[in-house]
């Protein structure tokens, strides 16, 4: 049962919205559960945005880029916080 649950939550999707708070952007993104950080600013990057020396939060918590989707238990709906560095 464990190795069905892990096999569908590779096809399962996330819709999220990153708010940019230095240009007061909200942008929508599809995700998976087993995208890391990284991942993210890829899809950010195909967005035209820029996300180097910038900080994910979620939950008022800084999210590290090896971490995924599910380990930061984000979920559909969220909404994610990008702040620039400073």
């Amino acid at each position: 049962m464990e190795t069905l649950r892990r096999s569908l939550s590779r096809w399962k999707k996330y819709h999220i919205k990153v708010h940019l708070a230095d240009e007061d952007l909200l942008l929508p993104l599809t995700v998976r559960p087993t995208d890391t950080m990284m991942d993210l600013r890829a899809h950010l990057v195909r967005e035209g945005v820029t996300s180097w020396k910038k900080t994910f939060f979620y939950n008022a918590r800084v999210i590290e880029e090896h971490e995924t989707v599910k380990e930061a238990k984000i979920q559909n709906g969220s909404v994610l916080l990008l702040i620039s560095d400073k």
